[in-house]
């Protein structure tokens, strides 16, 4: 009998039956979590800013890595608190824009992963045509964002934290996908 794939068929047809579906999802996924699991990672992880709990805004979808049964990275995303997002980038409003508003890991390098995941899967299935992300320029210098092909598009900067007084910070907007993209599209 020829067990060689017909002219037609694919080369992933040809692996029907060889990997397994659960195989490769108990090992390493990217799912859907609750908000109360997203921010007892954050929290277990350190995330400078903490939990998720921001007054007028709500998360919209948050999922983590999944390496053998464990989190390893989380992402969340919100609407936004402002009716438009800060540092002159007044073109995405919270009709049209969607705030990545917490990325955190396990250990170095899985924010990465996680980022490229949430761009590739998550963000194409809701319905904002702009993703945006506020850096911490006093703790981070970016490149999460940037080498991942996020664009910088503004400066910004919050104001005092009515919950802890701490004093305002200095902020990056990062905007996915890049503007240019979008306009010439």
């Amino acid at each position: 009998m020829n067990t060689a794939p017909s002219s037609s068929a694919s080369p992933i047809d040809s692996l029907a039956g060889v990997i397994g579906s659960d195989a490769l999802f108990s090992f390493v996924g990217f799912e859907p979590v609750k908000l109360s699991a997203a921010n007892a990672m954050l929290e277990a992880w350190g995330h400078k800013m903490g939990a998720l709990n921001r007054g007028n805004q709500k998360a919209v979808a948050c999922h983590a890595l999944i390496y053998q049964g464990e989190p390893m990275a989380v992402t969340t995303a919100s609407t936004l608190i402002a009716p438009v997002v800060g540092g002159g980038c007044n073109w995405m409003t919270r009709e049209n824009t969607l705030e990545l508003s917490r990325l955190c890991a396990a250990r170095p390098g899985l924010c990465r992963v996680a980022l490229r995941l949430w761009r590739e899967f998550v963000f194409p299935a809701l319905p904002y045509e702009w993703a945006m992300s506020y850096q911490d320029a006093d703790l981070h210098n970016g490149n999460t964002y940037r080498f991942d092909g996020w664009r910088m598009v503004g400066r910004a900067r919050s104001g005092q934290d009515t919950r802890s007084a701490r004093p305002g910070r200095d902020k990056r907007v990062w905007a996915w996908p890049p503007r240019s993209e979008k306009l010439n599209a």
